[in-house]
């Protein structure tokens, strides 16, 4: 197989994965008017649910547009040869194949970071804005893009410049180290990030003592659970949407709750929506979805391994010179359809677990106070009520409200 056929694969898969998630978003859409159903009756007032609606639909127009210049960009860009053109300026500036690599990812990240800043300024600043969801100001939006970059730059660019020196120094047996690397990663990012990376971007205080947490305390005890850090973060200085979450193992576990969630729910439905998330501790899903990351980890890279010294992955691309930053590029076009299978088998234990934790939060709590928290947090974010099957299948990692419910009364 010669580089233009595989050139015209990649082109393939770009636009076969545009249509779909096109055709997707279009059945889904078709279902934004259907009515309530009997269960959910109480979900939205009949003004409630006509916002959601325009939500619903103002996302979707805007989703089109955005993909559809997304789209023109990155053919544009593969047809005009922009790989080899960054490719070039990398190289101006050093024969070191881990600096030039730095530059290559560095000039491609910052120029997508640009070209997508004015498509999140305006979800952000008039949709968002418009439905009464934003609280985020400019100097906000405008920091967190300038800490993102920096928190890609740090830890983005030392992880491809340790996978680049292992390439360099063993060859094809890089993907072993860089896997190795790659666990580490992950584990301490299970263990630290609500520590280390959080407080970069929110501020993050311990549940204050009281009813709430004694309340949470007592439940946490009754399921010999040790929870003693319980947080909470300050989700409203960007958002009106909730959130809770459970991160870190042993002693570094701890369960954030945000600001909105507070406001928004009874302590009752705080409780059952934290046991919710002990039930996905309990149950081993963090470990599982841990093991699961590191493994599919594990087998992209070897697969990388076999093809990346090919001069034909830098070249269909465009790219003269063959390198690792370049192949890097072409291999993740070309396993993109092996990521989507992985992404929809990740997807289904994802609703599976969400299944469990509901659950196990009946089990050992209520499933009463979980049903009315779902319900109000769906409420709240202008949830859609009835999302296609198909489009549900391919996108959602949980299960729609309605079947979440369905299951807890069933059992």
């Amino acid at each position: 197989m010669n580089s233009e056929t595989l050139f015209y694969i990649i082109i393939g898969i770009i636009i076969v994965n545009f249509l779909k998630d096109k055709i997707l978003d279009a059945l889904n859409a078709k279902h934004f008017k259907d009515a309530v159903p009997s269960e959910l009756q109480d979900v939205y007032d009949e003004a409630r649910y006509k916002k959601s609606q325009n939500y619903k639909a103002i996302n979707y127009r805007f989703g089109i547009w955005s993909s559809l210049f997304s789209l023109i960009l990155t053919l544009g860009f593969l047809l005009l040869d922009g790989f080899e053109y960054v490719d070039t300026i990398a190289r101006s500036y050093s024969e070191n194949p881990i600096i030039i690599a730095l530059i290559f990812f560095g000039i491609i990240m910052l120029a997508s970071e640009i070209i997508s800043t004015p498509f999140s300024y305006y979800k952000t600043f008039v949709i968002e804005e418009q439905f009464g969801f934003n609280k985020t100001t400019r100097k906000t939006f405008i920091l967190d893009k300038i800490k993102g970059l920096f928190m890609m730059a740090l830890l983005g660019g030392s992880i491809l410049a340790l996978i680049v020196w292992f390439y360099q120094i063993t060859g094809n047996q890089f993907w072993l180290y860089a896997w190795g690397i790659v666990i580490i990663f992950t584990v301490f990012m299970n263990m630290f990030y609500a520590k280390l990376i959080v407080p970069l971007f929110n501020k993050q205080t311990p549940l204050e003592e009281g009813e709430l947490r004694n309340k949470i305390s007592n439940y946490a005890n009754s399921v010999g659970f040790n929870l003693d850090k319980i947080f909470v973060i300050d989700g409203s200085k960007r958002s009106t949407k909730a959130n809770a979450y459970f991160s870190g193992f042993g002693s570094e576990k701890r369960v954030t709750l945000f600001d909105t969630l507070i406001t928004d729910l009874d302590d009752e439905e705080i409780v059952s929506v934290l046991a919710h998330e002990v039930g996905h501790y309990k149950r081993k899903h963090i470990i599982f979805n841990l093991f699961a990351s590191v493994l599919m980890t594990g087998f992209t890279l070897f697969i990388l391994s076999i093809f990346i010294s090919n001069p034909l992955l830098s070249n269909v691309i465009g790219v003269e010179i063959p390198s690792f930053h370049a192949g890097l590029i072409a291999f993740g076009l070309l396993y993109s359809p092996i990521s989507e299978i992985t992404g929809l088998i990740m997807n289904y234990f994802s609703r599976k677990f969400e299944y469990e934790a509901d659950d196990y939060a009946k089990t050992t709590y209520k499933a009463e106070p979980l049903i009315s928290s779902l319900k109000k947090l769906s409420k709240n974010s202008l949830s859609n009520l009835t999302p296609h099957p198909a489009y549900v299948f391919m996108h959602y990692s949980h299960p729609t409200l309605l079947q979440r419910i369905k299951k807890m009364k069933a059992e």
